[in-house]
């Protein structure tokens, strides 16, 4: 069965597939930002363990976070049971659950939802439609789809661990869920890391660090290997200690051009012992 939706209808029934939900969740859309009626649509779901929910986005290939804030990432990882997919040519915006299906112009954004004119079309599975073929929409279009999710890329997998059964009449217990793959967090840490060490460095948009190679440096804070770069002397997870106070003169332990102890000569704003810099100012062109 088939049905056109448009303006407040198109929203009130994308709602009632995340609400109507027992065992799938399907949202596909090159751009996320979510409404807060859809989160907390889905948040009624964030106790339901068997529910599976598959996200794919896409576009902006050069810079995700165009087209998926870190906020909306960080809404979804907390769903125990959810995959989080990337394709870069992603122009289709599709809505499921395990009986109803909304192909739409409109995609999973706030502004769309609020300001665009948009149009979908609702498709549900019914038992009689099974018999007269009136559910062949909604399967022609789940088979396309399913083919365009297994050819993007998994960015973030999250999945259950239940307990073992000890016999058949026993019911499986959730005990926590395991994230099997991550690639996003990885993005978004490095792209928080670089935006605030921009903030924090400034000062120095005068130095020429364009033709910079990809040699080694050192972390002023540990001492470890790290690519040369005095825009980001250090290593992320040191870098996440000195973010709680960003303070760029904090005294250092290592020298960022040569890894030799610095006994505090060195910091964020400086962080190339001055008896290094000539040499290092040769090298790297800076």
């Amino acid at each position: 069965m088939a049905k056109f939706l448009k303006g407040n209808d198109l929203n009130a029934e994308l709602e009632k597939i995340f609400e109507d939900a027992e065992y799938n969740i399907i949202l596909i859309s090159p751009y996320i930002k979510l409404h807060d009626r859809y989160k907390s649509s889905l948040l009624t779901k964030l106790e339901n363990y068997d529910l599976e929910i598959t996200v794919l986005f896409g576009k902006n290939e050069d810079d995700m976070s165009k087209s998926m804030k870190q906020e909306d990432f960080d809404f979804f990882k907390q769903f125990p049971n959810i995959e989080i997919r990337y394709e870069k040519r992603l122009h289709a915006k599709y809505y499921a659950n395990e009986t109803k299906a909304i192909l739409t112009s409109m995609n999973l954004y706030g502004f769309s939802q609020n300001n665009n004119i948009e149009a979908g079309i609702l498709m549900e599975r019914t038992p009689k439609g099974t018999f007269t073929g009136s559910n062949t929409l909604d399967y022609e279009t789940w088979d396309y789809f399913e083919r365009v999710l297994q050819q993007a890329e998994l960015l973030f997998e999250k999945r259950p661990i239940y307990n073992k059964k000890k016999n058949i009449l026993s019911s499986k217990k959730y005990l926590n869920s395991k994230i099997e793959t991550d690639k996003l967090s990885e993005f978004f840490n490095d792209k928080s890391y670089k935006k605030v060490f921009k903030k924090s460095t400034h000062k120095k948009k005068n130095r020429n660090t364009d033709n910079i190679k990809s040699k080694t440096g050192y972390c002023i804070r540990t001492g470890n290997e790290i690519t040369f770069n005095i825009e980001k002397p250090m290593q992320y997870e040191a870098f996440k200690m000195w973010n709680k106070y960003k303070n760029p003169e904090f005294p250092e332990k290592y020298c960022h051009f040569s890894g030799e102890l610095s006994n505090g000569e060195t910091s964020v704003n400086r962080p190339i012992l001055n008896k290094n810099w000539k040499k290092a100012k040769d090298i790297f062109k800076l």
